[in-house]
């Protein structure tokens, strides 16, 4: 604990914040006396003791510190009332276009199942005649039925505007 100063200077210059600062020194001290139980301080016989242990804490400090500040637990966020108006940027779809999305999903819902299935099926990788095929029906009656899908429901969309 003589060094205390010095595993505090580490922390402070690292960036840790005051409240957890007293955590993190605590487990500099634990994980500092954890290693010399294990032998793994080994220091230079020919240098001061005193400097070398010093050298050595240091860096478990400096160690501590960056796996401290760059743990989950340490990240956190801060709740705001308006967190789109924080932002510089539009971001997602504008307004405009979320109405307009919004208008044509209510224009497809209102056509008949039948309409709708014909509609979406356009987005199918698959041609128009798979579709057809599938259903049992005449690729030219399934073109039809498209032609009258797409009439009513560009009609539906001109109701809306």
């Amino acid at each position: 604990m003589t060094e205390r100063r010095l595993i505090v200077a580490t922390l402070v210059a690292s960036g840790v914040p005051r409240r957890d600062r007293a955590d993190v020194v605590q487990g500099v001290v634990l994980g500092a006396w954890r290693s010399i139980k294990r032998g793994m301080y080994r220091p230079d016989p020919a240098e001061n003791a005193r400097q070398a242990f010093r050298k050595w804490l240091h860096g478990i400090a400096w160690r501590k510190a960056w796996h401290y500040l760059e743990s989950a637990y340490v990240r956190h966020e801060i709740l705001s009332a308006q967190p789109l108006g924080l932002l510089r940027e539009v971001v997602g779809p504008s307004l405009e276009a979320q109405v307009e999305a919004r208008e044509v999903l209510e224009a497809l819902t209102e056509l008949e199942p039948s309409q709708r299935e014909i509609l979406l099926a356009v987005d199918d990788p698959e041609p128009l005649t798979a579709y057809a095929a599938r259903r049992g029906m005449n690729p030219a009656t399934a073109a039809t039925r498209l032609r009258a899908a797409r009439r009513l429901f560009a009609l539906q969309l001109g109701r809306r505007r």
